[in-house]
């Protein structure tokens, strides 16, 4: 979901820096709420875990350019239901960085733009979580059509946001607006492959009970809440 370099150029890509603040500030408040929670052990651990899944989503994972943007399979709502919402931020904020440090600095510019367009629709996830999921549910249960909504609200707002970033950028021209229905479109085989990957993890989590209490995944992963 990297913006094209040059689609939001000069004093535009103020406005990226701007909602990357807005977003990071966030993060850091449900970052305090998960070191309550939890101690700062489990915090790292999770965080540094999903930092390096988010970097093997860009970087190993297959993606290639569509329109105005690149299709990725990020898994955002699998860090969400692994992870918790702050671990999930962390970790996809800091794997993007150290794709564009050492393998994408033409993305640099972008990098407020891009961790936006990853973090918001993450936090839209998590309200959405607690208005589809019973309180007595852990995220192992989940069904087909929780997952699907899930999936579906992540990678939707990550379509919405980059339509938002192409018309800041570019206007509303024939050829902007092509790009920008071409790179939806093909987003539509992600939304239909992610709650599957979401089940199949989660079944996998169910078999390894061992991880119950170890710190290393979400509490809401196993226990109710």
């Amino acid at each position: 979901m990297h913006i094209e370099h040059g689609i939001v150029a000069g004093a535009k890509l103020l406005l990226g820096a701007g909602t990357a603040a807005a977003a990071g500030l966030y993060s850091v408040k449900l970052a305090w709420d998960t070191l309550r929670e939890r101690g700062l052990p489990s915090l790292v651990a999770r965080a540094a875990i999903a930092t390096a899944l988010t970097f093997s989503f860009f970087q190993v994972l297959p993606h290639y350019p569509v329109g105005v943007s690149e299709v990725h399979l990020i898994l955002g709502s699998t860090l969400f239901l692994l992870f918790g919402a702050a671990p999930a931020a962390i970790g996809l904020a800091m794997g993007l960085l150290i794709q564009g440090l050492f393998f994408a600095p033409f993305d640099l510019p972008q990098y407020g733009m891009n961790v936006t367009t990853l973090l918001v629709p993450l936090f839209a996830l998590q309200m959405l979580a607690r208005r589809i999921i019973a309180p007595g549910t852990a995220y192992v249960d989940l069904t087909y059509g929780q997952a699907l909504a899930l999936s579906t609200a992540y990678q939707g707002g990550i379509v919405a946001w980059v339509g938002f970033w192409a018309f800041y950028g570019q206007g509303f021209g024939a050829e902007n607006v092509t790009s920008v229905l071409a790179f939806g479109g093909a987003y539509m085989l992600v939304i239909a492959l992610e709650p599957l990957v979401d089940l199949a993890v989660l079944a996998g989590a169910k078999a390894l009970r061992g991880l119950q209490g170890s710190g290393l995944v979400t509490t809401r992963l196993y226990s109710a809440a």
